[in-house]
């Protein structure tokens, strides 16, 4: 499996799916940790990859999302968006019904 197979099958087999610098415990930027707070505000589980390890997988990503910047937030594998949508989304309280929507 090639990497734009793997960060389509990440997405698709998670239901909420982040893709950050760093890692949920040691979040790398600060709109990484903006996205990583808001989800665990939800208490909902999630998957994360952290793109420093493989710059490849930022360009790839991009290249599948059409979102150029990191984070980027998956729902049920649709993009969300990045952190300015997801906290935007949050104030307004429309993220909560996203996250916690049942299959």
């Amino acid at each position: 499996m090639d990497l734009k197979d793997e960060i389509i099958n990440d997405i698709n087999k998670n239901r909420i799916m982040l893709y950050m610098k760093g890692t949920k415990d040691q979040p790398m930027c600060g709109f990484s940790a903006t996205i990583v707070k808001i989800l665990n505000y939800y208490d909902v589980d999630f998957e994360a990859t952290n793109v420093l390890e493989n710059p490849n997988i930022r360009i790839e990503l991009s290249k599948h999302s059409n979102w150029p910047t990191i984070p980027q937030l998956f729902v049920e594998g649709e993009l969300i968006g990045g952190c300015d949508i997801a906290l935007e989304m949050h104030q307004q309280g429309q993220l909560e019904s996203v996250l916690l929507k049942k299959n």
